[in-house]
Order: C-alpha cells, then sequence, then structure tokens
C-alpha cells in the first residue's frame, strides 16, 4: 500500500513537473492588431519551434489597462502594438519591463528601440501625403510644411486629431521646428481644411479619391489597401521633405511586459520576429515596411517606390505627446 502510494506520488510529481514545463513553454501575446495580421506569423513560429502562441486581441488602451490590473498576476508576456506613443505609453505606465538582447540589437536599427529598452519595432509604417492624380502634378508637392501655405487652402483632407498617428507627427513636428514653428504650421493646415476631419485615413482616400479635397496625410498601408482593393484608385502617394529630414516614419512594436509568467521564451520569439524570415512575413501581411534594414519588402509595397526617412528615434512620439495634443486642441483641430 505505502509503495503504491509513493507510486501515485511520484507519477503526480511528474506531471506536475509536465505541466510546468509546457506551461513555460507557451507564449501570451495581448495584441491590438487584428487577428489576421499577426496569426500568421504566430503560427509560422509555432510550427517551427513547437511553441505555442496565444494571444488576445483589443484595442491598444484597454489591452494596457488590463495589463496594469492584472500586475503580478498578469497572463501575458507580451504586448504587441502600433506607433511608438503607445509604447512609450505602456513603458511610463510601469507595465513594460527592459531586456537586452545582441540579436534584437543587430537586426533592427538604435531608432526604432527604446532608448531604455522597453520595447522593439518590428515594421515601419510612413505616414505620408497621398494626391489626386487627377487635380494634383507631383511637382506641387514638396513637405508637410508646405501644405500649410494659401495656394492648399480648402483643398486638404485629415483624420482626426484624437488619432495617436497625427498626435505622433505632430510631436515629430515639434521636435524639428520648435513649439511656435510647429504650431504655425498647424494653423495652417486646419485653414486649409477642406471639409471637416474624418474618423480614419481610409475615408481621407476615399474623399480624395471622389473629389472632396485634393490632397490628405495618411499611413502608407491604408493606401496599399483601397489601392488593392480598387487598382484604379485616382490617388497616389507622395513622400515628402526628400531634400531635407525625410519622411515621417512610425512602427508597429512589441514589448515584454514587467510581470511576465514566461520571459525567456517570450524573448526568444520575440528575437525570432526581427530575423530575415519573420520580418519578411510580418511586413508583408500588414503592408509596412521591415523594421531590420536588411530585409527587402514585399513587391506589392516596393512598388510604391523608396524614399529618406525621418532620422529622428520614434520614440520621441511619445515624449512629446502630451504637448501634441495641446497643440492640437489649441489650433482647432478636433
Amino acid at each position: 500500500m505505502q509503495v503504491r502510494q509513493s507510486l501515485f506520488a511520484l507519477l503526480a510529481l511528474t506531471a506536475a513537473a509536465a505541466t510546468s514545463v509546457q506551461a513555460a513553454d507557451e507564449v501570451v501575446v495581448y495584441s491590438s492588431r487584428i487577428d489576421e495580421l499577426i496569426k500568421p506569423v504566430f503560427d509560422a513560429y509555432t510550427a517551427k519551434t513547437g511553441v505555442p502562441i496565444k494571444f488576445i486581441t483589443d484595442k491598444e488602451a484597454p489591452l494596457m489597462q488590463r495589463i496594469k490590473a492584472e500586475g503580478e498576476n498578469g497572463v501575458a508576456d507580451l504586448l504587441l502594438t502600433v506607433d511608438a506613443g503607445n509604447l512609450w505609453q505602456a513603458e511610463q505606465m510601469g507595465i513594460l519591463q527592459p531586456f537586452t538582447s545582441k540579436v534584437i540589437e543587430t537586426n533592427i536599427p538604435s531608432q526604432y528601440r527604446s532608448s531604455t529598452q522597453g520595447w522593439i519595432g518590428l515594421s515601419l509604417r510612413a505616414r505620408t501625403i497621398v494626391y489626386s492624380t487627377e487635380r494634383v502634378k507631383p511637382e506641387e508637392l514638396s513637405t508637410y510644411e508646405a501644405l500649410a501655405d494659401a495656394n492648399w487652402e480648402g483643398r486638404l483632407c485629415l483624420r482626426t486629431a484624437k488619432k495617436v498617428y497625427n498626435q505622433s507627427l505632430t510631436a515629430t513636428l515639434i521636435e524639428t521646428h520648435g513649439a511656435a514653428k510647429a504650431e504655425e504650421i498647424l494653423k495652417g493646415w486646419v485653414n486649409n481644411l477642406a471639409t471637416d476631419v474624418f474618423a480614419d485615413d481610409n475615408a481621407v482616400i476615399q474623399a480624395v479619391d471622389a473629389g472632396q479635397c485634393d490632397v490628405g496625410i495618411v499611413n502608407t498601408y491604408y493606401y496599399g489597401r483601397l489601392h488593392k482593393e480598387n487598382p484604379d484608385l485616382r490617388v497616389k502617394i507622395f513622400w515628402p521633405n526628400q531634400a531635407d529630414r525625410g519622411v515621417h516614419v512610425n512602427l508597429s512594436g512589441i514589448g515584454l511586459t514587467k510581470h511576465a509568467p514566461h520571459p525567456e521564451a517570450a524573448k526568444a520569439l520575440v528575437e525570432w520576429m526581427t530575423t530575415d524570415e519573420a520580418q519578411g512575413l510580418f511586413a508583408s501581411i500588414n503592408q509596412e515596411f521591415p523594421a531590420n534594414p536588411a530585409v527587402k519588402p514585399s513587391a506589392e509595397v516596393a512598388a510604391w517606390g523608396a524614399f529618406k526617412a525621418d532620422s529622428i528615434p520614434v520614440e520621441v512620439a511619445g515624449k512629446r505627446q502630451a504637448e501634441a495634443i495641446k497643440m492640437m486642441d489649441r489650433v482647432g483641430w478636433n
């Protein structure tokens, strides 16, 4: 009887150990990216390593609040979200922990990583100018700043200032020009609006196509998706500021949560996501540019043409976010 009990106890310990190993090998990701944009990447990693990836999708703000509320009992290992402004906010909330990796440092340039190792960029998106091919000649365009000039009055469309993408663009204008000049530029943009601001970038592009306005500012992947649906779209991309600082670039990135249950497994996933194999897949699915400069964009994205990107570290978008929001409010950008 005693031998049998000892055998049962040994079997129970063995099962518990196996469960512990299995749990330690999985990775849980809270993601603000929609399922179809990330599932193929995670499936590829699981097929390669056998490590299961569980992910929960929601808007970035609820996910960050959830991680904070869960605290030491948190189940998420990683936070995957868009825009350096959001990642910077997560870092300021204390829900991420720094980690270093030679693999990541080799694969991802420093301007696309947190200076305190709190997060890493995985793919890049340019926030650039789009124009009507029927009413605008490319040579009429030059810079973001020039869209504040009088000749664009009643011809510009913008997305709401409530979206972080425009807040980040404004933050980089402040960093580049100083507050006074940046505010002057924003006033010019607001003065030149053809109509009320739109809820999303798709609506901006569609407004340009429909003739409501002649130019707009959008993220490139929105253009890519609409152009794929409608190859006859009467809108094209223009790369501004090529004679000076370059196009505003932001990113989709990832951070290790402060109380990650499986930190080593999570780090291994992040390292893989910066490699050639994962970068090509992730950027192509999202119609974005790889953050790893050694990886070429997909043929579809490459067709938009090469451009010089702004070299400002993207974390500026977070550091100047509050200042940018106040400025946008002052000039009446709703």
